[in-house]
């Protein structure tokens, strides 16, 4: 059994972290949260400390170590923009760090996060799920068999509806989020990324606070890409329907279906991790590039 420390446990993600923990037979120790409302605790590891000032946490951590408790793990999903400097703690603290996409915002902040995991011995670990969605494997199969020559033409469609909170969030700051490309799409672009090949152009089109659009020009693929927070773009079914949520992968005009299959997602890439074999800085750098390039374009 490991033990676990988790940053930002009253987090959206949070939850699927915990249950993660849950289903491979480990142990959250403790965690923290600048809130307090994290009842959630209660349902899966009710004996973990819990902190709300990182200097205590940073403390009691220490104090485990010291008494021959050491965490194995630092599960992080904490905000974006604290990404980078969670994980430093983690490695200071001879843990792993297991963090939420995206790693980072900045490319070179991967760079030196791979020197200090030299320094430390330790291992950094980044959440890429879709990478584990059979009906996803499944599809880099069918593209990995195709002529060498096959340049596909990829149309990808994300809404996910969020209210006016959104906005007044950290989620709404980009110099926090990294906007809507960064805090919504990188787990898509990650997928086409793997998929498709390598980015050769990106062209963006509209960028705005709850919506972005563009092309990427990929190795073997052309991708055009929209992605929303505001309902208001739901296609007129699915908003019939009352469903909040729409997902639309085309390739050559063939629709791919991968709605469901995300429930235990988070478990299987914890399962990978604790056998070594989870996706760490070099995986996720072709995304973290392309998001920085959609930025800064």
């Amino acid at each position: 059994m490991k033990n676990f420390a988790l940053i930002g446990v009253a987090g959206f993600i949070a939850p699927r972290h915990l249950q993660a923990i849950k289903d491979t037979g480990n142990n959250l120790v403790a965690a923290l949260d600048r809130f307090d409302s994290v009842g959630i605790m209660d349902s899966y590891f009710p004996n973990a400390d819990f902190f709300t000032e990182f200097e205590r946490f940073d403390r009691h951590l220490e104090k485990l170590r010291r008494q021959g408790r050491k965490i194995d793990y630092v599960t992080i999903c904490s905000p974006n923009y604290l990404h980078d400097s969670h994980i430093r703690f983690a490695l200071r603290h001879h843990a792993d760090a297991i963090c939420e996409k995206p790693l980072v915002l900045n490319p070179w902040n991967l760079d030196a996060l791979t020197e200090i995991e030299k320094e430390t011995g330790q291992k950094v670990y980044t959440i890429l799920q879709l990478r584990l969605h059979p009906a996803i494997q499944a599809l880099k199969k069918k593209i990995d068999s195709a002529p060498a020559n096959k340049h596909f033409h990829v149309e990808l469609i994300y809404i996910t509806s969020r209210g006016a909170w959104y906005h007044h969030s950290w989620k709404g700051d980009e110099s926090k989020s990294g906007g809507i490309a960064t805090n919504i799409g990188i787990h898509f672009f990650d997928m086409l990324l793997w998929i498709f090949g390598g980015l050769k152009e990106s062209i963006s089109g509209e960028i705005g606070s709850d919506h972005a659009s563009g092309v990427l020009e990929l190795t073997k693929a052309t991708v055009r890409w929209s992605l929303s927070i505001n309902a208001d773009h739901l296609p007129a079914a699915v908003k019939e329907n009352g469903k909040r949520t729409y997902r639309s992968l085309k390739i050559e005009g063939v629709e791919t279906e991968f709605s469901d299959g995300f429930a235990d997602l988070h478990t299987k890439c914890y399962e990978q991790i604790l056998a070594n074999h989870g996706f760490g800085i070099e995986d996720a750098r072709p995304s973290i590039d392309a998001v920085y390039q959609l930025r800064k374009s």
